[in-house]
């Protein structure tokens, strides 16, 4: 093989190499940090480029994803003092490739132990009963520290939830007899409301069944008593009907020889009445004189007609 042949295929596998090696392609939400002779130079961003051999290098690789970091448990202390272990889930994003390599060292391990702090501050500062129900209010204050504290970083921290707040298991037991009592407190009440309810509603109804009733025997004895008198006013009403009759009868032409008849006839059937009913009768001194006694009746009934 001649010495040209060679020094070709030399340079030939140089060429190759350096386009290897210089040929950069990103990814997209990628971002590659270039360095020139160990000097920051640029940050390259999705697509094809082409680095200076043997000058140019990428230094740090990002992605500008949201990341989703665990952020592993920690015991806390309460306000009241009672020790809990609390984790969480911290979400951030690299909004600042060259702060993100230059910035800190490491920001995933830096935002993790700076959530962990600002999670035990925030615990220290409440009950372990509220700690329970302000998860919404520890979120947003861990996201504001971690988040003002990260952005000379180039990070972004746009959220952060608690997983799971354990307290000790002498504390579980008697926050769950807590709770049981409070349901067996709440179940007893709810009970004394039914029956309470349940007795009002039976008082009330029994108090509207005696106004009915009472209603309906005032109704009743208005309407005997307007019967009553109904009936003494009809009564009275045919008494005097058959009164205006009997007169208009005795004016009539032989109405005053019938009426003569007539008493004469109850006379002597109520004469023989008492005959039979008494062993000892009173006579009249005047008892033959029968015709004196209707003539007296019959006088009473014209001035009674006169009238």
């Amino acid at each position: 093989m001649s010495p040209a042949l060679v020094l070709f295929g030399i340079v030939a596998a140089i060429v190759v190499v350096a386009i290897v090696k210089t040929a950069v392609i990103v990814p997209q939400k990628t971002a590659y940090i270039i360095e020139r002779l160990g000097r920051y130079r640029c940050t390259l961003e999705a697509g094809f480029h082409i680095l200076v051999p043997f000058f140019d290098r990428v230094a740090y690789k990002h992605t500008l994803k949201e990341q989703a970091i665990d952020v592993p448990p920690q015991e806390c202390i309460t306000k009241d003092n009672i020790a809990v272990s609390v984790d969480g889930i911290l979400y951030m994003q690299v909004m600042d490739p060259a702060k993100a390599s230059y910035g800190i060292g490491n920001y995933l391990f830096a935002t993790t132990q700076l959530a962990q702090t600002t999670m035990r501050s925030e615990m220290g500062k409440l009950d372990l009963d509220r700690s329970f129900e302000e998860r919404t209010s520890i979120n947003a204050a861990v996201v504001a520290a971690v988040d003002k504290a990260s952005d000379p970083w180039g990070i972004k921290v746009t959220r952060y939830e608690i997983k799971n707040i354990t307290p000790p298991k002498t504390i579980r037991d008697a926050m769950e007899k807590q709770m049981r009592a409070e349901r067996e407190k709440r179940a007893m009440i709810a009970e004394s409301e039914g029956e309470r309810q349940a007795k009002i509603n039976r008082a009330e109804g029994e108090k509207q069944e005696a106004i009915n009733l009472s209603e309906g025997e005032r109704q009743r004895k208005i309407n005997e008593a307007e019967g009553r008198a109904r009936e003494i006013l009809l009564v009275a009403e045919a008494q005097a009907e058959g009164i205006r009759k009997v007169a208009e009868a005795i004016k009539s032409d032989g109405g005053l020889e019938s009426v003569n008849m007539q008493l004469a006839q109850q006379y002597l059937t109520q004469f023989g009445n008492l005959a039979k009913t008494n062993n000892t009768m009173i006579i009249p001194s005047d008892l033959a004189n029968v015709a004196g006694v209707i003539k007296a009746c019959t006088t009473i009934v014209q001035q009674g007609g006169g009238k």
